[in-house]
């Protein structure tokens, strides 16, 4: 299941349902390890996070836990967090489930550190950073019968793309990029390998990881959950399956009709007004209410706008200045942009999903990021993160740690938690006798549906059918 997959898009035009299953069964939930995370390729972390040899972090995802280490200056090895011996966890960590029962276990994000060996406090069985074991104590009691085989910490395919590190637990999946198609092809000339993170915000929430993810698939939920967005234009849109994946971008009714999209960035012209001030306002709005989906210098370079241009400049001229100065002043600073062309920029759209779990807004110089997961196998939590990539000049780029947030609205960025309101009362609903199914936008809302599409394919159960 690891190849790029084709997918008409009009078998996702028509009108289709599908259950709550996959959100509230715990049956569900707990077939998910095997069925769905133990198969597919995963967002682990960043690169950036593992500089030196010994460096090294853990990724948990349900009930396993995956210990990532920089072995050599151009490489990383991966491994299930776990001693061969009795199967007690090498390194401690408490994100994914489970009661906190030793001091060692704070239910941090993940664990990270810098270490040549990982030794297991129960046994004290040691293991260098290639996963063979260094020391067992008393070895000569088994009579030979231990060998390399047994006694090393058991591998996962670990590999590199846009700067983040991805996992594979299955020994038999394909290439990460043969995964990654057509996403990958698409993000390439953003260079997000050359992007660091900017600010890394998580939480654990009362909602299933589907509920969550779905909250940032889709723009028809703007003029419902994010009003005060309105005024800088429609947010009509156009939703589409990548293969296994997925991407939005802004549209309008009358291209939908025609069937055809306007595939443009999140640097569209705003609104109807003059363009100089709408720009400067909804980019000063960005910053404000997300701290992301934008740059630093992206927002005061717009604020500019009314001031160097005189009104009635055509907004394609006031848009083309605006980048146009941006680039000069990050270059003024130390910040290369890449080359991209519009082509490029268009093609991208405004936001991409990975199956199963990610999702990302790209642009010239940023990203912002999404990324979901169980909380062991409860059905009704999940652990959420929103994360903030930034290009920086040589040498500034920010020391950043995992910052935890309660699952309180007044703690995360404005937009962000407009998005969060919606994912208890989702849960809530998803158990009422009077919810008969999903009613997903055939238009808007297909990256959603392909989610299940593709769910459904792990599953066995829960695929999106017609309307009746």
């Amino acid at each position: 299941m690891n190849k790029p997959e084709k997918l008409v898009a009009e078998a996702l035009s028509e009108a289709l349902t599908y259950p709550v299953e996959a959100f509230i069964s715990r049956e569900y939930a707990e077939a998910e390890p095997e069925r769905l995370w133990s198969k597919v390729w995963q967002q682990a972390g960043r690169v950036e996070e593992l500089k030196a040899v010994g460096d090294f972090i853990t990724y948990n995802i349900c009930h396993d836990s995956i210990l990532i280490v920089r072995d050599t200056p151009d490489s990383l090895k991966a491994f299930h967090n776990v001693c061969p011996h009795r199967g007690r966890r090498l390194v401690g960590d408490n994100t994914g489930g489970g009661p906190v029962v030793v001091a060692q276990a704070k239910g941090s994000h993940s664990a990270r550190g810098s270490q040549m060996k990982f030794g297991c406090n129960y046994h004290a069985w040691t293991f260098g950073i290639d996963g063979e074991a260094a020391y067992i104590p008393d070895r000569e009691d088994w009579n030979g019968a231990l060998d390399s085989v047994c006694t090393s910490l058991t591998p996962v395919q670990v590999d590199t793309w846009g700067g983040w590190i991805w996992i594979n637990m299955d020994s038999e999946a394909g290439p990460l990029r043969e995964w990654l198609e057509p996403i990958a092809s698409l993000i390439d000339p953003f260079e997000f390998d050359k992007m660091r993170y900017r600010f890394r915000l998580w939480g654990i929430f009362d909602c299933n990881w589907k509920v969550a993810l779905e909250a940032f698939l889709e723009p028809y939920h703007v003029q419902g959950t994010h009003p005060q967005l309105i005024k800088y234009g429609d947010f009509y849109s156009f939703s589409k399956a990548l293969g296994r994946h997925g991407q939005t971008g802004f549209d309008s009714k009358e291209h939908r009709e025609e069937n055809t999209a306007v595939e443009t960035s999140v640097h569209r012209a705003a609104g109807d007004g003059d363009p100089r001030i709408t720009i400067a306002q909804m980019q000063q709005e960005y910053w404000d209410t997300i701290g992301a989906s934008t740059s630093e210098t992206l927002v005061t370079t717009a604020q500019r706008l009314p001031v160097d241009l005189p009104e009635g400049t055509p907004a394609a001229e006031v848009h083309k200045y605006w980048l146009d100065l941006a680039k000069k002043v990050d270059a003024e600073r130390g910040v290369s942009w890449p080359d991209l062309s519009g082509e490029q920029i268009a093609a991208a759209g405004l936001a991409l999903s990975v199956f199963p779990n990610m999702n990302f807004i790209p642009g010239p110089t940023f990203s912002l990021a999404y990324r979901v997961r169980p909380y062991g196998t409860d059905p009704d939590k999940c652990i959420f993160e929103a994360v903030a990539l930034d290009r920086f000049p040589p040498g500034d780029e920010p020391e950043t740690e995992w910052t935890y947030l309660e699952q309180d609205l007044d703690k995360w960025p404005l937009v962000i938690a407009q998005d969060i309101s919606n994912m208890v009362e989702m849960q809530r609903g998803y158990k009422s006798r009077g919810f008969k199914g999903n009613l997903p936008n055939p238009w808007q809302e297909r990256k959603v549906t392909n989610l299940h599409v593709q769910l459904a394919k792990y599953m066995g159960t829960g695929a999106p059918v017609p309307i009746t």
